[in-house]
């Protein structure tokens, strides 16, 4: 059964001025039941996670800067929203969606975070709404339990996943693979294992043949044996932050082949969601969705 973390404070916890844009954390659940994809069944509540996970990839001074909310107003600034207790506590709790995600997977061989994608977060500061990196997260935690050896993270948000860069500079157990755009966010890039940064208005064909050439190869030579895959939507031509030309469609078929080629090769996949900011929230919602579809249609 496909198993998705998703709890009501992802949304509810944020400043008024953001709900917008986190809507979809609240209308994906209802859309996936709506049109019988998912049951409530397939849905679990992660909780607060054991902080130990937490400091494995987090600066613990950091941390409980984060947790008494004293983090400097210089580094506070670059998150970008005014830090409350309830907004650190939403991000550990997605912490903890893609970590139990991580035991569904390998149980089920897919399992899915509504929120997560938090590849902005570093060490030791937050950025651009991410405080913790729920996957870096994720991936310590499957170390630290000894249930993998190789990780290979897929970051296809149309942002380039500078945290997660950093977090794993100097970690060969982890490898990190960023496709973006290059003239996105962050105009500072980290250096990921493999980075691929592509041009403005990168259409449906080129970005997929692009990947089709790019991650078998990547694949066979690192030989994962756990993929974290970050899905963001914000590759789509008409969403407000991005810089891509992705259809719909288009954005379906990266997904189906990142999970095809997963599911081919046996090795268990954990998807965060990452971003999405077109106008329309139906567009939102309706990509995400798609995704989901896909993991039901081919593991189920």
């Amino acid at each position: 059964m496909l198993k998705i973390a998703h709890h009501p404070i992802y949304r509810h916890s944020l400043p008024e001025g953001h709900r917008f844009p986190m809507l979809k954390y609240e209308l994906l659940p209802k859309q996936l039941l709506h049109e019988g994809t998912c049951t409530p069944e397939n849905f679990f509540e992660p909780e607060i996670p054991n902080d130990k996970y937490i400091v494995a990839v987090h600066d613990p001074e950091y941390f409980y800067d984060l947790l008494n909310i004293k983090i400097p107003p210089r580094q506070a600034r670059k998150i970008g929203f005014p830090l409350t207790e309830d907004l650190v506590e939403r991000e550990r709790i997605i912490a903890d969606g893609t970590m139990k995600g991580c035991l569904y997977a390998l149980e089920n061989g897919i399992a899915m975070n509504i929120a997560g994608g938090t590849h902005h977060a570093y060490s030791d500061h937050g950025e651009a709404f991410c405080m913790l990196n729920d996957q870096a997260i994720g991936a310590r935690y499957l170390h630290q339990e000894k249930l993998a050896k190789k990780i290979l993270i897929i970051d296809l948000d149309v942002h380039q996943g500078n945290g997660t860069a950093e977090i794993f500079q100097n970690d060969t157990s982890v490898f990190t693979f960023s496709m973006h755009g290059e003239s996105n966010y962050p105009f500072k890039k980290e250096k990921s294992d493999l980075d691929i940064a592509l041009p403005k208005n990168t259409n449906d064909d080129d970005y997929l043949l692009i990947l089709k050439e790019t991650l078998p190869k990547l694949i066979s030579k690192e030989r994962p044996d756990f993929i974290f895959y970050l899905c963001g939507v914000d590759v789509i031509g008409s969403d407000k932050l991005g810089t891509l030309a992705l259809s719909m469609e288009g954005c379906k078929k990266r997904d189906s082949l990142v999970l095809e080629i997963c599911h081919h090769l046996l090795i268990p996949v954990q998807c965060s969601m990452g971003g999405g900011y077109s106008p329309d929230i139906k567009t939102i919602v309706e990509a995400h969705a798609n995704t989901f579809r896909l993991a039901q249609e081919i593991y189920f």
